[in-house]
């Protein structure tokens, strides 16, 4: 069935429209093109009457907060940044399982979007989830942060009443839906980004040192392979060690991998082909920009059977 974006779109301002009536809503937003354009819809439908909020969990990519803002901004949307990296930090010590890593920040997440709802006297939150996110929580296969009702938790355990205008579209559509609302190609086109953010690429217990680490190799790795346009590429910290060299010294230091994936809809997924030669330039800057890392390695396992995302 060929996806009619404008009828989507008409469909789900007036269900929000009719929804919130006279009462109040946050939206949260952490830059991605599903949150993003829920952003957008809500503002379009509701104008004052709903309030963005960007969550600084610690775990974004470099200065995230600030480029949202300034994207939003020029779009007529004033966005309210919540500095929380402490209580996030706090909630994930200790924790090395993936499924309690993404439920303790679940947990944490929703804890600050109910005081958020408290504190600026709404009733709604209207959120990102899309149907990808629900499809793998219910097949367990990882915790989407974003899934509470569809497993059965109830939303009112955190104060809170919650709309999802995209839960029933996939990546694809939820492009198409971002151009039509008017936000730009960085936006529409962006490689998915997880909500719980890097703590997906942290193997093992996620401390501030440790996402620093594994920030920067992002950002190395995402501009190298910027020009291939893949769906998704991202670079990943290890919990094991290797030997290496430093000044012709012993380290015993980090491993850093890279994946890159072409996919549709993110339920299928198969690694990028990427040159020998690219794949040479960052390991160079990798190991050159970050001494403790001694191995750099390339993911060519397909989803499935593998996933996409590490944790």
């Amino acid at each position: 069935m060929v996806f009619n974006t404008k009828k989507f779109i008409e469909r789900e301002k007036e269900r929000l429209r009719k929804k919130v009536g006279k009462e109040k809503a946050i939206v949260a937003t952490s830059g991605g093109v599903d949150s993003t354009a829920c952003a957008m819809l809500a503002h379009q439908v509701l104008g004052n009457k709903v309030k963005v909020v960007f969550i600084d969990d610690g775990l974004m990519r470099q200065d995230e907060g600030k480029s949202v803002k300034a994207l939003l901004k020029k779009k007529g949307i004033n966005l309210l940044i919540l500095n929380k990296q402490k209580q996030f930090f706090s909630a994930l010590k200790g924790l090395t399982d993936p499924e309690e890593k993404r439920k303790a920040f679940r947990d944490i997440f929703y804890k600050v979007l109910g005081k958020a709802i408290k504190d600026y006297k709404a009733r709604f939150l209207i959120q990102g989830t899309i149907a990808a996110d629900i499809l793998e929580t219910k097949k367990k296969i990882k915790t989407q942060h974003n899934v509470l009702s569809q497993i059965k938790i109830n939303p009112a355990r955190y104060g809170l009443e919650i709309i999802e205008p995209l839960k029933t579209i996939y990546k694809p559509q939820v492009r198409l839906a971002a151009k039509a609302l008017g936000l730009p190609s960085q936006i529409y086109k962006r490689m998915p980004f997880p909500g719980p953010g890097l703590l997906c690429r942290v193997v093992d217990e996620v401390t501030p040192v440790r996402v620093k680490i594994v920030r920067e190799a992002t950002q190395i790795v995402e501009k190298y392979l910027k020009a291939l346009k893949p769906f998704q590429a991202f670079a990943v910290l290890l919990n094991d060690k290797a030997t290496g060299l430093s000044k012709g010294k012993r380290l015993f230091g980090n491993i850093i991998v890279i994946r890159s994936v072409e996919s549709e809809d993110a339920l299928k997924a198969k690694p990028t082909e990427i040159p020998y030669s690219v794949l040479n330039k960052i390991q160079k800057e990798l190991t050159k920009t970050i001494p403790s890392v001694v191995k750099v390695l390339y993911d060519l396992t397909p989803k499935p059977p593998s996933t996409i995302e590490y944790i």
